[in-house]
Order: C-alpha cells, then structure tokens, then sequence
C-alpha cells in the first residue's frame, strides 16, 4: 500500500482494489484478504470459511472509534455516531435511539446540532458507504479518494492490513474433489457457498479425477452463472433475477495433490 502510494505519482495512476491471497507454505494455506472478495474451502462437501467481508457494516465499530479518537478526519460535515435514519431539523431536542463505537446494541439520547450531520456510515447491505463514497472498508490504494465536492479524505478509514487464517492441509485426507474457492464480490454479490458448493460438485463429477482441466471448468462455470444472459431486461441469473454487474474473477485450487495425469 505504501508502494503504491509513493507510484502513483510517477505513474500517473490513481484508485485501488480489494486483495485477497493464497500462500501454501510448509503443509499449510495461508488466506489473507482485505475487502469483499470471500474464499471458502469445499472439503467432501463440507463448508469450510476462509475469509469475512470487509464493509461499513462488518466494521462499523472500528469505522467509528477512528472517528472518534480523530474527529478533524468527518471535516465538519460527518458525525461518528448511528441513528437509525437521517435525522431532520425538526427533531432537534427529541430522543432517538443511537450507537456509538462502544455499543452494540442501541441507546436513546437528545438530539444536538451536531448530530443534523451526514452519518459516517450511510445505507445498509451493499448499499451501505463510508461518507457515502466507497462500499469496502478495507483494500490497497485510493489514497486519493476524496467525498464528492469536498477536500475530505477516505484513506484514513481504508485498511490495508488483512485478515489472515490458516488452513493445515496435513490434518485431513483430502480427495481430488476438495477444492479452495476465491473469487471477488462480483461472484458472492449474486451466488452464496451452497450454491457454489453444487456447482464445484456438479462440474467436478463430469470429468474424470484425473482430468486437469476439470478445476477451470469450475471456476468458468461459476463466472457463467453469476453474469447470466444478456435479455431484453438486462442479465439475468436461471431464476430471472438480476446477474452480477461487478467484475467476476474465480480461482478454484484442488487441495487433493497434484494427481497422475495422462
């Protein structure tokens, strides 16, 4: 992130993306991620999460206590707390139920000046935005993403530092059927683990064990489904509803060896 950060001048490039990695090193699977990509492993048909999403909501505490130990960062125009919807001038010296960096659960408490200011986590689920700009809380780069019409940076609510989790790969048996799914938010936005998991079993069944083109037909079958057909209204998943518009990038890793091709 600092790397990018010093290159973007020379380079001329600007904005940032999500990462989400996978290192195998000594018997072991080691996956960080930083965004909304997810990865899972499917092991004899078992679920196994490797990764959480990063967003306003999954993070609204840490989001906050930001704000709160460096209120400068809101410019005057965001306030850290949560009120379950935009408050309105009228309301002025009424209660309402809010939360703060340290609560869970919610409180009442009269409403202030400062409070009329825009929240700094606005909507909910993938609508959800820090100071109403960017969906994912953690990723590299946009170091110069700003708020709409103002001199408000975002960075300092960006992370870069990943979540890691570790997988030992010598404490089970694993098939030629056991794989490790990544794929970026465009795939989960569309398509939850279950039904990924019946792809990989529905695919991985029509080709021999052996085969080792069988892993990237999975990872383009899931990438098919989740854009789905172009139509009159525009692409639609198998049950009509709308397919992904996001980018759609799959990895799918078999955890069974390397196997005797022929």
């Amino acid at each position: 992130d600092d790397q990018i950060e010093r290159e973007r001048a020379s380079q001329r490039l600007s904005g940032g993306c999500c990462a989400l990695a996978a290192v195998y090193l000594m018997g072991k699977f080691y996956v960080a991620n930083a965004g909304d990509s997810r990865a899972i492993i499917i092991r004899n048909g078992e679920i196994i999460p490797m990764s959480r999403e990063f967003t306003p909501e999954t993070e609204r505490q840490r989001l906050q206590f930001l704000a709160f130990l460096r209120p400068e960062l809101l410019g005057k125009e965001f306030t850290h707390l949560e009120f379950p919807r935009r408050i309105q001038p009228k309301e002025l010296g009424k209660k309402m139920l809010y939360r703060d960096q340290n609560m869970n659960g919610w409180a009442y408490k009269k409403i202030e000046e400062d409070d009329l200011k825009f929240p700094l986590i606005y909507g909910e689920g993938k609508k959800a935005r820090v100071m109403a700009t960017i969906g994912v809380t953690r990723g590299l780069g946009d170091h110069d993403l700003k708020v709409f019409s103002s001199n408000i940076h975002i960075k300092p609510f960006l992370s870069c530092s990943p979540e890691v989790r570790v997988y030992d790969l010598t404490q089970y048996e694993h098939c030629p059927d056991d794989v490790l799914v990544l794929g970026t938010d465009g795939l989960w936005d569309v398509t939850n683990d279950k039904e990924v998991a019946s792809v990989v079993m529905e695919v991985l069944t029509s080709y021999e064990p052996n085969d080792p083109c069988r892993y990237t037909m999975v990872a383009q079958e899931l990438v098919v489904r989740s854009r789905g057909v172009l139509k009159e209204r525009g692409w639609r998943l198998a049950n009509d509803k709308l397919g992904s518009g996001d980018d759609i990038s799959v990895f799918v890793i078999p955890l069974g060896g390397p196997g005797n091709y022929t």
